[in-house]
């Protein structure tokens, strides 16, 4: 066996882009108001506040429906991609994509969520974003929901807590892949579905008051649940209807390191690894892990399933494992250590790596070993479909200058590039985010990813031009060469 040299041919190299972060017309053509809709921009909190940011109250929820305007609620604004999207694919070509990940409003389609027929305008506004990146032979990775579920599930159901859930999420798959299975053959069910613990409201549309009083880490274990059973079931019915398109999972990878070679943190660091894993392994195994049973079930935790779902999950496994890295986290039986921010999450600080404006740890290094340990794990192609870096960007004299981007790529594109010629099997890789977008975890547009600027700031003024960055030309070049050119 010859060893690899590079990236293979037909590498996929691209972006990825959510529709809650990036479309807004939240109101518009017969869309109805999602989960992310009623999240509120909170300036006052502290960046590392992820619970601040994204929890949510009834009270929250009701008085976000009583305003109308966008200010307060960024998501609903997004960078009108709705409307402009056309002008960004052009921009993706010219930077040379072969793939753009995407993700489609579950309630631009079924605005409750309960109807038993798609809006038409929805369906529309996908079937002609899909056409164009056809024509610009741009590649589409569809995302079925990406923290967007529409609102009057999580009120008339406390969202995924409640099973009948999984027959409207099945629905709503079911005519995306007969609308526009034509167009797309890659596929994600769940964006980081691991998240459920983190922020359940965006991910799951769970109110806490909504729970069953002191049951609220059981119920959240019961809608993973469902989670789990409507991504199967939804693989399923692609199978059937687009024969050749490929489903993937999606974990929010959080490698974990110790923070000594002490045994009590080796041990900590085991479990929170095993905690990770555990939401890919469900998917691409096709049943939970025994120690994760044992844990729920010390944990006093126990998931009710019906009839014929272990089957359900054994028999509608997924194609391939994609995954999110933007840094590494280390961990301690010590409490009281020092903390450092993550993908909304909070670590033990790492001494040796630098870190992002918001406190990222800065890890290439760790983007191979994730590749490594995923690839050895599962033995199934693997995608990267987030990697990136928030910054504050400035525009002098009509450009922007972003070398801090360009050497991040740089070094997780070589250590990616070595996990290949190591023997990984990787599909393709899309940038977090091709474009300037809503943040997901704080509602800012001053925390900045793309190659592109969008001119908007935090409290949604400005033009919204678009302006090409250096790094836009940079990622151009290393596309052109197939990730040869890095310099």
């Amino acid at each position: 066996m010859m060893k690899q040299q590079g990236f293979p041919e037909g590498f996929l190299w691209g972006g990825a882009l959510a529709a809650n972060q990036v479309e807004g017309a939240w109101n518009q053509d017969g869309k109805g108001p999602s989960v992310a809709d009623v999240v509120a921009y909170k300036p006052h909190l502290d960046v590392k506040d992820y619970a601040g940011h994204m929890g949510i109250t009834l009270a929250d929820v009701h008085a976000a429906l009583a305003e109308p305007a966008s200010n307060c609620y960024p998501k609903r604004r997004g960078i009108d991609f709705y409307h402009r999207y056309q002008g960004d694919l052009a921009l993706f070509a010219e930077m040379g994509f072969k793939v753009l990940r995407v993700s489609i409003a579950w309630s631009r389609l079924f605005p409750t969520g309960e109807e038993q027929e798609p809006n038409e305008e929805g369906i529309a506004f996908y079937s002609n974003l899909f056409s164009d990146m056809q024509r610009l032979k741009i590649e589409p990775l569809v995302t079925l929901s990406h923290y967007e579920m529409p609102l009057a599930l999580s009120l008339n159901y406390n969202g995924w807590v409640d099973r009948r859930v999984v027959d409207h999420f099945v629905r709503f798959a079911r005519v995306c892949f007969e609308r526009f299975g034509g167009k797309v053959k890659y596929w994600l069910t769940f964006n980081e579905i691991d998240s459920i613990h983190r922020h359940p409201f965006t991910t799951a549309g769970i109110i806490p008051e909504q729970c069953t009083p002191g049951k609220e880490r059981q119920e959240i274990y019961q809608a993973l649940h469902h989670q789990f059973v409507a991504s199967a079931l939804a693989t399923a019915e692609l199978r059937r209807l687009v024969p050749g398109a490929q489903m993937g999972c999606m974990l929010t990878k959080l490698t974990t390191y110790p923070n000594t070679c002490r045994p009590q943190d080796v041990e900590k660091t085991l479990w929170k690894n095993l905690e990770n894993h555990f939401y890919a392994d469900v998917q691409v195994f096709g049943e939970y892990p025994p120690l994760i049973l044992s844990d729920l079930a010390r944990r006093g935790i126990h998931i009710h399933m019906q009839e014929g779902d272990l089957d359900t999950l054994r028999q509608h496994t997924v194609d391939f494992v994609s995954f999110s890295y933007y840094m590494s986290l280390t961990e301690s039986a010590d409490d009281g250590l020092e903390k450092s921010a993550g993908n909304t999450i909070l670590g033990v600080k790492n001494p040796y790596l630098p870190a992002t404006d918001w406190g990222w740890q800065i890890d290439p290094l760790g983007l191979r070993i994730s590749l490594l340990e995923l690839y050895d794990r599962y033995r199934k192609p693997l995608f990267i479909v987030e990697n990136g870096m928030g910054a504050r960007d400035e525009v002098v004299d009509g450009k922007v200058h972003d070398p801090y981007r360009i050497d991040y790529f740089r070094a997780h594109i070589r250590e990616m590039r070595t996990a290949v010629e190591l023997g990984v099997e990787l599909m393709g890789y899309t940038s977090w985010a091709p474009i300037d977008l809503i943040s997901a975890g704080t509602s800012q547009m001053s925390k900045r990813y793309g190659f592109i600027y969008v001119d908007q700031d935090d409290e949604g003024n400005g033009t919204l031009a678009r302006l090409r960055k250096d790094s836009f030309y940079w990622y151009r070049k290393v596309i052109a060469s197939n990730g040869a050119d890095l310099e």
